[in-house]
């Protein structure tokens, strides 16, 4: 009986063996079948029509890529790092509460750009439409070319926790752990949008791609890139790229590259507006950063207004010393008022500087026209005929300023 058993079993057992084998022949085979279909995946080749640009220009590429295959490019600039940074305070949808959290780089590519073949050309243009809205992250996803998208992860990134009273002084925080790559590679997208902003600035649909796996394609430089080393690959697959190819960006004066700005520039036109200003400026009473601010933004939107911020706060003291030089003269200085209001000044001016990199371009536009508006509003409001005929001490004081600067001008003479 026992024994009866024992057969039994190992009828069972051995029933099963072809099964088993069976099944491992099938799993090898459609193992090797893959395998097989990714190393059928070749890389592609890359070529450019010039190694050297002049301050920007356009480069032709062209290459072999496997047939029915789409091709994406890389672009960025190899030599040249600028830093990136984005405060995340917008409501979380999941919890509903603001993070409050700021990220911050200092390896973000100076020049950083995408090419995607030309059929997608309709995605690009919904995503230049949805103005300051669009994502970067989900435009990358829907042009398929995350298998592209590679330098910008590597970046190493900080983020720190604030709070919502240590944002309004502009407190970066407690720094926070390492992110892992996942993570990292999400906050790199949001980084590249802070710092390129427009969609035409690291997003563009210009690959042609023929029936027989060949592709050409234009890259327009813009002047006033940095200068240095750039890089160019092609991609058709996650483990199918080509090797980089160079070529070199070259400026010369009167343009000067800006390193903490990741931009060049021509001194020129700059020094010209700022003298303007400063002459306006000073006969305003103050140096000119008010003014010069928002139009060095708006002329020179390559230019982040972090960047302007605090360029001009220094370049104002210039301005400001000759103007206190012959303002104190003529006795038009208040020297107990104004160490009054100086000690205000001294206490904004820590303030000013950590907030200023925590709100975006949009934000600090807004901020900045409102303020320049109510200015207006009440200097013209100052000037009517009304205001001045209810102030008549305002006039009294006026014409005693101007007759001690002729009594100050004739005593000099």
């Amino acid at each position: 009986m026992k024994n009866k058993h024992r057969r039994k079993r190992m009828n069972k057992r051995v029933g099963i063996i072809p099964w088993l084998f069976a099944a491992m022949v099938v799993f090898f085979s459609v193992s090797q079948a893959v395998a097989e279909e990714t190393a059928a995946v070749e890389a592609p080749t890359i070529a450019i029509d010039k190694t050297e640009l002049n301050n920007g220009g356009t480069i032709k590429i062209s290459g072999q890529a496997p047939a029915g295959k789409p091709v994406y490019l890389e672009i960025w600039a190899a030599d040249k790092q600028v830093k990136a940074n984005r405060f995340d305070s917008d409501v979380d949808k999941e919890t509903g509460k603001r993070p409050y959290v700021f990220y911050i780089t200092t390896e973000m590519p100076a020049f950083y750009k995408l090419i995607v073949p030309q059929d997608l050309k309709d995605k690009v243009e919904a995503a230049k439409k949805e103005g300051g809205k669009w994502s970067f992250s989900k435009l990358v996803k829907d042009l398929g070319a995350d298998i592209a998208y590679n330098v910008p992860t590597k970046i190493n990134i900080e983020r720190y926790q604030s709070t919502l009273m240590a944002s309004v002084v502009g407190s970066r925080g407690t720094l926070l752990e390492a992110m892992d790559a996942k993570e990292n590679k999400k906050r790199s997208m949001q980084l590249v949008k802070s710092r390129f902003r427009s969609v035409g600035n690291v997003v563009d649909a210009a690959v042609d791609i023929k029936p027989d796996g060949t592709y050409s394609a234009e890259l327009k430089i813009r002047s006033g890139i940095a200068p240095g080393k750039y890089n160019i690959v092609a991609v058709v697959d996650k483990n199918s790229k080509s090797e980089p190819v160079a070529f070199d960006n070259k400026i010369a004066f009167p343009i000067y590259y800006l390193d903490n700005a990741g931009t060049s520039l021509n001194l020129i036109y700059p020094f010209l507006l700022t003298l303007a200003v400063a002459i306006f400026g000073v006969l305003m009473g103050a140096g000119g950063g008010f003014i010069l601010n928002p139009l060095l933004v708006s002329i020179f939107p390559a230019l982040p207004h972090t960047i302007v911020a605090g360029t001009v706060t220094p370049t104002v003291l210039f301005s400001q010393g000759s103007g206190i030089f012959n303002y104190s003269k003529i006795n038009f200085i208040s020297w107990k008022l104004g160490c009054g209001i100086g000690c205000a000044m001294l206490l904004g001016g820590f303030i000013g500087p950590k907030l200023t990199e925590m709100i975006t371009l949009s934000q600090f536009k807004f901020a900045f026209g409102w303020i320049l508006l109510v200015l207006a509003g009440l200097m013209f409001w100052q000037t009517t005929p009304g205001y001045l005929a209810k102030n008549k001490k305002e006039q009294s004081i006026l014409k005693e300023f101007k007759r001690r600067a002729e009594e100050s001008a004739k005593g000099k003479k």
